[in-house]
């Protein structure tokens, strides 16, 4: 097994060099949708598993925690490659091999943020869907993602055994189902397609949608049936897959295609579709379910399958596994589908690097990245950093963009690197390896090119989760990813014998390396804060957490959930702050922000770093700005998610621009510090009405205009109705109807709501969308298994945030939550700080 491994590196090495051959593509849907399971037939097929064990081995779940779970909780990279040689498919460009750069991504919303980082190394994506299920709520948060990094989506509808076994539904109705999901999956890629990347949706006569049964190993696009009938003449493989979808129908009496469900003697016929790819199937099913030896040898005859008599001589759903694997082959049909309709780097990075790029468009490195040229500066993004088997260090796993990845010295742009300064940078740091990442083990390799993905050893110390690597030292850094899910469920830990602190700082280090969500942080009063995107983030990184430590235990609180604050009215009054010195003074209001702008602002639908006259006319054209206020635009806060603003409203006054900088720091530390508990602003607009200041530069400088500007703004917050605002989940449930009325009750215990009630058509199964706070969420799942019996399945995802209906204000349940937050941060007022505090008087 060694040395076939050993070649098989060294053939991909090979194929490294041609950009066109390779496509990048992850495997992203729903929880339990089959991912893992569908992605065990391809790693068959490049002889990484065996056979025997596709669908049961999930060889890309290599965590023992994933294993134990059955859940995919990290990507899970992997190099396969696909020879075209001995199949039917050929190439129009002749390519006879593909390098196909796989990375199984989880459907758990709790970890999307892996599916962030395998997007941003992808070009292409395999999008399943559960036959019975359809889309769901994560299939379309997962694809949103997919599109906004103008990925190129294919759709695979998955568990066709499910449909055939356990509904039993007729083949009109499985094709029924089938175009809803297709239509479903259609609707979501319209809303959020990008015009650079023209029509995106799928569609089966196209052969951009494909049907599998992950567990059982088989799959088929219309091109593999329009294959096997094009041979018996008379109609091209094209026209036969437009044939066999959609309203087309096959006469037997006259033999020809008509578009009309009745014979020219008026008896019903049969749709394409279901006459001659799902009766096949369905009379194989058939057979072997009810051990029809006869009938069994009949079609496998007719079909051309070859079984051995030792197969044969197995029955049920082990027959029909070898049946319908050698008939129709998953990794056929689906790396076909890869190769045929996914992009090659050197197509994708000419549509992709404007995204991805930070510095001109016009430079040497923008150049390299856009025609994917191997000589040009090297510059890889890494997404992630996976942990050694010993744990001790880690490889950086991304993907070269341009130039080829090899030992030698680069610069290291972290996270938090601004071009221009030195925070977060490390100029002329070594790589001493280069390695390939087969579903968690790393082959050593020489170097790779640009296209590729891989890991780089021995720059592990300079990044804390991702970052940029270049050769040279003027390129600039690949943009941040950003995630879809926030870490706003909070635990604090502590060692259980206190002097074994430093082990728990070394061992959250690590955590925040290994997870790239996860956010560990120190409170003034010197609690470490472990943050998680849910209760299921949090269970997995605690136990991490554990196992970094070993023999140390931890003690953990209770969860505490992020809020944010808010304004809901224009500020009462214009208010007035002056320097510790006296000598300036900064009048501001502050005003709540356009909620559907705050939305764009998080979606960067509005890019606040692009062409500030765009920005203006967009704010006034949209969104009912004045004029005067979108053309003076000092800043947008905070730095990472930049839903406020402060606007210069002042006429005619003397050095504001001087002073603008020490407004912004100002306004920076108060976004990211509310006043009532030191948390998060979202979605205010600061106006700076006027201002007096000091002729001497020397009297206003940022000692002076930092602290003034806290204190304008702050009370500027307290005079416009402040409140807390809490996430929201939109949660999804499955359950059957007997169990409806229970799932009702459970969510309006805990101040949830559902909005929506729909029958799964062919089941007794309901889904049910509804939105519950996230502070209301701790047990939810338990809870409703327990009330129901097991029957619901809920699956939670952050949605939106929501304004808390009760005034912090006055005494009440959000007074309470401000106390709670104050004290737990050591906040030196145990109480929201007097107005008078911040405001001051001519």
């Amino acid at each position: 097994m060694s040395s076939k491994r050993r070649i098989s590196v060294e053939m991909l090495r090979e194929l490294m060099n041609n950009p066109r051959c390779i496509r990048n593509m992850s495997v992203i849907a729903h929880v339990d949708h089959g991912k893992s399971t569908l992605t065990d037939s391809l790693l068959a097929a490049n002889e990484l598993i065996a056979q025997s064990d596709v669908g049961n081995k999930r060889g890309t779940d290599i965590g023992k925690v994933e294993q134990e779970k059955g859940i995919t909780i990290k990507s899970t990279g992997v190099s396969l490659l696909y020879d075209t040689t001995e199949t039917c498919f050929k190439d129009p460009n002749g390519i006879e091999q593909f390098l196909i750069n796989l990375i199984d991504s989880p459907g758990h919303v709790d970890f999307s943020s892996e599916v962030t980082a395998a997007l941003r190394l992808t070009d292409g994506a395999l999008v399943l869907v559960d036959c019975v299920e359809g889309a769901c709520v994560q299939t379309e948060t997962v694809l949103r993602q997919a599109l906004q990094e103008r990925i190129k989506p294919v759709l695979s509808i998955n568990k066709l055994d499910r449909a055939f076994l356990e509904l039993q539904l007729s083949n009109e109705e499985i094709y029924t189902n089938f175009v809803k999901w297709i239509s479903d999956v259609n609707n979501v890629i319209s809303t959020y397609e990008d015009e650079v990347m023209g029509d995106l949706r799928v569609a089966p006569e196209k052969g951009t949608v494909a049907f599998s049964a992950g567990r059982q190993g088989w799959a088929f696009t219309l091109r593999d049936f329009a294959r096997m009938y094009a041979k018996n003449g008379g109609m091209s493989e094209e026209r036969l897959m437009e044939k066999l979808w959609g309203e087309n129908y096959y006469d037997l009496e006259t033999k020809k295609w008509t578009s009309s469900s009745t014979s020219a003697s008026g008896k019903p016929l049969q749709r394409g579709f279901c006459q001659f790819i799902l009766d096949p199937i369905s009379q194989i099913f058939k057979a072997c379910m009810d051990n029809n030896i006869e009938e069994l040898d009949r079609l496998i005859s007719k079909l051309k399958i070859r079984i051995s008599s030792e197969e044969k001589e197995k029955a049920g759903k082990d027959l029909l596994k070898i049946i319908m694997q050698r008939w129709l082959p998953a990794s056929q049909s689906l790396l076909e589908m890869m190769a045929t309709h996914l992009p090659s780097p050197a197509e994708a990075q000419k549509y992709r690097v404007e995204l991805l790029y930070r510095g001109p468009m016009d430079d040497e490195t923008a150049s390299a990245i856009r025609n994917c040229d191997p000589n040009g500066p090297f510059v890889m993004y890494i997404a992630k950093l996976i942990p050694t088997k010993d744990g001790s260090r880690f490889y950086a796993f991304g993907r070269v963009f341009s130039g080829t990845a090899a030992a030698q010295k680069v610069t290291i742009m972290g996270n938090n690197y601004e071009p221009g300064t030195k925070n977060d940078l490390f100029v002329d740091k070594s790589v001493q390896r280069v390695v390939l990442m087969m579903c968690g083990k790393a082959e050593a390799i020489d170097s790779v090119p640009c296209g590729n993905t891989c890991g780089l050893v021995g720059i592990d110390a300079f990044l804390t989760k991702s970052g940029t690597v270049a050769s040279h030292k003027d390129s600039f850094p690949i943009i941040n990813m950003k995630y879809s899910v926030s870490p706003v469920v909070r635990v604090a830990v502590a060692p259980k014998n206190p002097a074994e602190i430093h082990r728990l700082v070394e061992a959250l280090k690590k955590l925040s390396k290994i997870d790239s969500l996860v956010q560990c942080t120190v409170e003034p009063t010197g609690e470490h804060i472990v943050a998680c995107a849910g209760e299921l983030h949090m269970e997995i990184c605690l136990g991490e957490l554990r196992e970094i430590l070993g023999q140390s235990q931890i003690v953990v609180s209770d969860p505490v959930v992020s809020v944010r604050e808010t304004v809901t009215a224009g500020s009462s009054q214009v208010c007035l702050a002056k320097s510790p010195n006296g000598h300036n003074r900064l009048y501001a209001v502050a005003e709540p922000l356009d909620e559907n702008l705050v939305i764009a602002l998080e979606n960067k639908t509005v890019s606040v770093h692009g062409d500030q006259k765009e920005l203006s006319k967009k704010l006034c054209s949209e969104f009912d700005w004045n004029p005067d206020f979108s053309k003076k635009i000092w800043s947008f806060g905070p730095e990472t998610r930049e839903t406020n603003c402060i606007v210069d409203a002042t006429r005619g006054i003397q050095y504001m621009n001087e002073i603008r900088d020490n407004v912004v720091a100002g306004f920076q530390e108060t976004c990211r510090r509310g006043v009532l508990c030191d948390e998060e602003l979202r979605g205010v607009r600061f106006v700076v009405t006027d201002a007096t200041l000091h002729a001497d530069t020397i009297h206003r400088g940022g000692g002076q205009i930092i602290p003034a500007t806290r204190r304008v703004l702050n009370a500027a917050l307290l005079t416009a109705s402040p409140r807390l605002m809490e996430p929201i989940y939109a949660v999804e449930v499955s359950c059957p109807q007997q169990a409806v009325h229970t799932v009702y009750e459970v969510m309006n215990m805990r101040r949830g709501s559902v909005v929506e009630e729909v029958a799964r058509p062919g089941t007794s199964q309901f889904s049910l969308k509804g939105f519950l706070p996230v502070l209301e969420s701790f047990g939810f799942t338990e809870a409703l298994r327990a009330a129901t019996s097991g029957t619901a399945f809920p699956q939670l995802v952050f949605d939106h945030w929501n304004v808390l209906e009760w005034d912090p204000m006055v005494e009440g349940k959000a007074r309470d939550l401000v106390r709670a937050a104050r004290r737990r941060k050591g906040l030196p007022d145990a109480d929201i700080p007097p107005l008078d505090r911040f405001l001051d008087k001519l």
